[in-house]
């Protein structure tokens, strides 16, 4: 029996999550979450006409569309509006964003909750968003209708105007929402009943418009969490202890610090959420004043049951598990490829590592929060708002109803703003002084007490036949489980082995759309790394160290098979039964990718190699077609020099083609960067590496040449952001492979790595 864990991602949207009211707001007030006091104030916003949650028009004709997801510089708000403005017909110069507070009524239609992450957000929320448009566009008519006693069905809605041309009668959205007669509701049956236009119908859809969010982040005008300013606030800044998680405070001696000018109180955290341990904030009138206060505190810790563990023991850790019969569960588990290894005429097995890796986003974490009497609200850049308001109550103690999230602009996130450990120290800090607090995290502070892409160890074996077919591969993959730490069984995946859920988001990619009759993978979860080094969610996730192993031991079955690397994933690509469908979108990437680099039709100078890898990231279900084709040159120190990355990528249908490059590229930096650069290690129970020093990602100078091919279409739009971050590392370790016969099967690719494996 073929069985694979069933994905928690919903194929389709459930339009009946919501109700699409159209008409006009006489209070003119959007109100708040539930019947608390306070919050109605707290929320209130004009309203003109209002065809959905999403959107608004106002008298004067501006659209403005709310975004509930969080915009960290991908412009998934101008995404959004340029779905909505689609369908409803207006002028781009008319469109305008802003960003969703955490009321439940901005959850995302299909997730149900508010989240941005695993490149879901266009393809989530592409049919809702169009939807929206759609009916905003059919109100607005049967009004124009009725005030120019003209059949509805004449009239034709472009560039926010209502016009019929026999009549040569028009009123614009302006005109139609002055009127006041745009009143129009929808059921969720009709909302599906609806049709929307073809590709080739669009107008918006496809082209590169400009990104609303532009000017005000050129101007300055833009705010971001960090740039929160809120009348009698002061500021914190923290003391961590030396071991990432688990010690707590013993004592703290304040008298140095109540010598300085500024320094208000020294707030010792107690965070019942566990988002934190051993943490305290030195609260002062400047944040000049609170890092000070910071320095001069003398506090002394309990290292906890981690103080003593390390990036070595963690894998050592991962070894041992993995060695067991009975660790894991499965979250694949076709055929037998145990019996299966008995008859092969070759079995291969080979273990592939990754580090620990740091988010690192420009605007280190921070959060400002103040008391309005009952309402906590917290002004901060984040991820995931239905979490974070929880942990903001939970750090508080009240009912997360009571809490009200100003979403502000992120500079960065790339899943780490989906935690929300900068809010406990500013909501409880807040709490002791009786007054606003803003607390921002230094860079050491955001480096050693990130949620980061945790350690990971890899077991692939693999076995042939006499033709050099692959008929079995069995893949564990041991690691800290990030989701399972958010507590949210919604999160969690079913094992099909019934020994209870796991965390797919550890091992999503290792279910490829590669034909491989016999085929277990079995999911570990390392707790030593679970509670030493809490991980979270890093661009890519699991897809990126997945597919590290997948792609790279399909390369070394194929060259042990005397195939070429290429050549044999296109064979595998064959699209038999569960692969149909998905394994032909990614064996045409990946040719596209192969004839744009022209892979296999250059003679390369000595050192040099070109290797290949494709992915189908992020899930299953969700997945986006990608492939490349790296192009590097070796030195006879080892140092890799990165002179190409070939990027295709199949996104069904493109919104934005400019943005989708610019995604596509920044992605496969990203990348190259994991690849060859980045590692940070645990030493005593604490991350070493503290500031960009010592922990390297990539640098301008070390920029190759970038060429994307983009295959749009018309299928449903997939997500641009992540994937290309997987494809990049083992496309790289292939072509070193290619270019000097070193194999290397651990990331970072460094240069001490790649001379030893040149003279093994």
């Amino acid at each position: 029996m073929n069985e694979h864990v069933k994905n928690i991602i919903p194929e389709t949207t459930d339009l009946s999550r919501r109700s699409f009211l159209v008409g006009t707001a006489a209070t003119g007030l959007v109100l708040g979450y539930a019947a608390v006091p306070g919050i109605d104030q707290a929320l209130a916003a004009p309203a003109s006409f209002e065809p959905s949650v999403w959107y608004s028009i106002a008298p004067d004709g501006l659209v403005t569309v709310t975004c509930g997801k969080a915009d960290m510089g991908q412009h998934i708000a101008s995404t959004m509006a340029q779905i909505v403005a689609e369908e409803l017909g207006a002028s781009w110069k008319d469109m305008r964003v802003q960003l969703a507070s955490n009321d439940p009524k901005f959850n995302d239609p299909v997730l149900g909750a508010q989240i941005t992450g695993g490149s879901w957000s266009t393809m989530m929320n592409f049919d809702a968003m169009s939807r929206a448009g759609a009916a905003g566009r059919m109100a607005l008519t049967e009004a124009a209708a009725s005030a120019m006693g003209v059949p509805a069905g004449e009239l034709v809605v472009r560039d926010s105007v209502i016009s019929h041309p026999k009549s040569k009668k028009s009123m614009s959205f302006a005109d139609v929402v002055k009127g006041g007669k745009a009143t129009k509701s929808f059921t969720p049956d009709e909302l599906k009943a609806i049709k929307l236009k073809s590709p080739d119908q669009y107008t918006l859809i496809g082209v590169s418009v400009p990104q609303l969010d532009i000017p005000s982040k050129t101007n300055g005008t833009a705010k971001y969490g960090i740039d929160v300013m809120l009348p009698g606030m002061a500021y914190g800044a923290l003391v961590t202890p030396p071991v990432r998680y688990g010690a707590t405070v013993k004592s703290v001696d304040d008298s140095a610090a109540k010598k300085l000018p500024g320094f208000i109180k020294a707030v010792t955290l107690d965070d019942k959420t566990g988002s934190t341990t051993g943490w305290v904030v030195a609260v002062a009138n400047t944040y000049a004043q609170a890092k000070k206060a910071a320095e001069a505190l003398k506090v002394s810790y309990d290292g906890g049951p981690n103080a003593k563990v390390s990036s070595e023991s963690l894998l050592a850790e991962a070894k041992r598990l993995q060695g067991l019969d009975d660790s894991g569960q499965f979250f694949v588990k076709d055929g037998d490829p145990n019996a299966a290894f008995g008859s092969a005429a070759k079995v291969l097995e080979a273990e592939y590592t990754t580090s620990i890796n740091i988010h690192a986003p420009m605007e280190p974490m921070n959060a400002t929060a103040e008391f309005k009497g009952d309402i906590l609200h917290i002004y901060s850049g984040n991820q995931f708002a239905t979490r974070s308001g929880a942990i903001a109550a939970g750090a508080a103690g009240i009912d997360p109803k009571y809490v009200v999230m100003h979403q502000m602009w992120l500079g960065g996130g790339f899943g780490r703003r989906l935690d929300a450990d900068m809010m406990v120290p500013a909501v409880q800090a807040a709490k002791a002084i009786g007054k606003p607090v803003k607390v921002i995290y230094t860079r050491e502070n955001d480096m050693t007490m990130d949620y980061s892409r945790p350690l990971t160890y890899q077991k692939v074996k693999a076995g042939v036949d006499a033709d050099g077919k692959l008929v079995a591969l069995s893949h564990d993959v041991v690691s800290a489980w990030p989701t399972a730490r958010w507590g949210i069984p919604d999160f969690l995946s079913p094992s099909v082995d019934k020994k209870g859920p796991l965390d797919a988001f550890t091992v999503n990619g290792a279910d490829f759309f590669y034909t491989v009759p016999n085929h277990h993978v079995r999911a570990i979860k390392n707790e030593m790394a679970h509670s030493a080094t809490p991980s979270g969610q890093l661009r890519s996730v699991a897809p990126g160290w997945t597919f590290w192993a997948i792609e790279s031991a399909i390369d070394e079955i194929a060259h042990a098979t005397g195939k070429d690397p290429a050549q044999f994933r296109v064979e595998l690509l064959d699209g038999k039964g569960k692969n149909d469908g998905g394994a032909q979108r990614l064996r045409n990437t990946l040719l596209a990718a192969m004839g744009l680099a022209g892979y296999g039709t250059k003679k390369l100078p000595k050192g040099e190699g070109m290797g290949v890898a494709c992915v189908s990231s992020q899930e299953r279900a969700t997945a986006s077609w990608t492939a490349c084709v790296a192009h590097v040159a070796v030195a006879s120190s080892g140092e890799v020099t990165v002179k190409k990355l070939t990027v295709a990528t199949d996104v069904g249908t493109q919104v934005h083609p400019d943005n989708i490059r610019a995604q596509v590229e920044g992605a496969a930096l990203w990348g190259m960067s994991l690849a060859l650069f980045e590692k940070a290690t645990l030493k005593d129970g604490g991350i070493e590496q503290t500031n960009f020093d010592s922990y390297t990602p990539l640098r301008m100078s070390q920029m190759p040449e970038v060429a994307v091919n983009v295959i749009a279409n018309g299928e449903k739009a997939t997500g641009v952001g992540e994937p290309a971050v997987t494809v990049v590392a083992p496309a790289i370790g292939n072509a070193v492979f290619n270019a000097v016969g070193a194999r290397i099967r651990g990331l970072p690719i460094t240069a001490e790595a790649v001379k030893a494996a040149m003279k093994a």
